[in-house]
């Protein structure tokens, strides 16, 4: 049997290994665009590869299928689960090692253009015949790392609905000046997104102040209503609003100005000095700035600089990974509409994903060969 996998990353490089582990004497073939593999694993985690979280689903999964390639892991206080050697590289040397000991075929610089309904898949590089074809050729988050759409593209070729695209996990852009001056700097806050003045989301977490507007996990992990709102022809008005101090009422932080003037030991002083020029010295406003800081948003850093895409092909037409249109195509990780918060979740799933897909063809195998018998 042969197996013919698109794109190279996270779960495509574990549907593979599995898929030969479950059947050594199969044909297993990975098609990739760019010239190397797991190009976008090496810039997980800023480098340090965040491959899953303790309190994701399926995680212990993930961690066994690593744990059996001889990849060891420690968790952080979060949760977050990277390699011991607290490097990317060895996340992908790992898997590059066991598919050259697995005699997994791995063909870079080579673009699929088109798939047939009779599974043969046609590239620049020539056609492959195939018993089974899986996508996983990720989303449109950072073209430069292999994610260029394609894998939409290809699915929407087969008959499945792709739902609407947008980039997530996502740093948004600001028109207000303040977050320029406080570039580099970090506060742990409650953040809300508003538009049109309506609070439509909120989450506790650390807020990065950058040149363009707001990075850290907090704004990431509720970028995507930002961005949806800014992909409609005729956006709302989008607001972040930043409650500084979410552990003091306004009561408390007034109390605490009229002893000390100003709130440089609970923000520090940069953005002490800018909520109480804000105020112009007034205590109350002050306080009042200090839990409603508002900042005008104008958008998002798109899809180059985005984690993740939202959207996807839609999972309600496939089951355990297999196409219900198209019998013998699979899709797993990114290109599926299926998504997660900032910490190691979504390429937790990736991972798994790209096992169980790996799981479901050996089964489907089996039930062909038991009909056959």
């Amino acid at each position: 049997m042969t197996t013919i996998i698109i794109g190279a990353g996270a779960s495509g490089l574990a549907c593979a290994i599995r898929l030969k582990q479950n059947n050594p004497c199969d044909r297993v073939v990975i098609l990739e665009r760019l010239e190397r593999v797991g190009k976008k694993i090496l810039a997980t985690g800023n480098g340090r590869c965040n491959l899953s979280n303790l309190n994701a689903e399926n995680s212990g999964e993930v961690i066994d299928f690593f744990s059996s390639l001889g990849l060891v892991t420690r968790a952080d206080d979060e949760g977050r689960i990277y390699p011991y050697s607290n490097q990317a590289a060895t996340v992908v040397d790992i898997l590059s090692d066991k598919c050259s000991e697995l005699g997994i075929e791995i063909i870079t610089r080579c673009s699929v253009e088109r798939i047939e309904k009779n599974l043969s898949v046609v590239t620049d590089s020539g056609s492959f015949e195939a018993d089974n074809i899986v996508i996983a050729a990720g989303g449109k988050a950072q073209k430069n790392l292999g994610s260029d759409g394609s894998g939409f593209v290809l699915l929407k070729s087969l008959g499945h609905r792709i739902t609407p695209l947008c980039p997530a996990l996502v740093q948004l852009t600001s028109s207000s000046k303040y977050p320029r001056s406080l570039k580099g700097s970090r506060v742990k806050c409650n953040m809300s997104i508003l538009l049109d003045g309506e609070k439509v989301k909120s989450e506790y977490g650390e807020v990065l102040f950058a040149d363009y507007g707001l990075s850290g996990i907090v704004t990431m992990n509720l970028s995507e209503i930002v961005s949806r709102n800014f992909e409609k022809k005729n956006p709302l008005k989008c607001h972040a609003v930043l409650d500084l101090i979410p552990d003091m009422s306004v009561e408390e932080i007034i109390d605490y100005l009229k002893k000390f003037r100003n709130l440089k030991g609970i923000l520090g002083e940069k953005l002490s000095n800018i909520i109480c020029q804000q105020a112009d010295g007034d205590i109350r406003k002050t306080a009042e700035f200090s839990k409603n800081w508002k900042l005008i948003i104008t958008g998002t850093k798109g899809f180059d600089f985005a984690q993740i895409t939202a959207g996807g092909a839609s999972a309600d037409e496939f089951e355990n990974f297999e196409s219900k249109i198209v019998k013998g195509i699979y899709a797993c990780g990114e290109v599926l509409d299926v998504q997660f918060p900032c910490g190691g979740y979504n390429l937790n799933f990736a991972w798994y994903s790209g096992i169980k897909t790996a799981d479901e063809i050996t089964k489907q195998k089996v039930i062909v060969y038991d009909k056959n018998k």
